[in-house]
């Protein structure tokens, strides 16, 4: 049965980043959803325990679902063309 962490609401002004999970305890399989609700990109980095490091760039008004396995941190950068808003959702098994 897997576990849904609460939603979590960014609003993140350009060029700044955030961390919403973290596991440095050796890293876990997680499940990840961000729904991009603003007028610019957010990049989602995903840290895994020795791989590396990921990124996905959202582009405004869509979404990213994605899976992956001994994660260590799951975390939003804002793009510099400007503020990015939205959702961030975290489910661990």
């Amino acid at each position: 049965m897997a576990i849904l962490l609460p939603l979590q609401f960014y609003n993140l002004a350009a060029g700044v980043g955030k961390s919403f999970y973290e596991n440095l305890t050796g890293g876990v399989n997680a499940s990840v959803t961000v729904n991009n609700t603003g007028p610019a990109a957010v990049s989602l980095v995903i840290t895994r325990v020795d791989a590396p490091v990921l990124t996905y760039v959202i582009p405004a008004n869509n979404s990213l679902s994605i899976s992956a396995g001994a994660v260590l941190v799951f975390a939003l950068l804002a793009n510099q063309g400007g503020d990015a808003t939205g959702t961030i959702e975290v489910a661990l098994p």
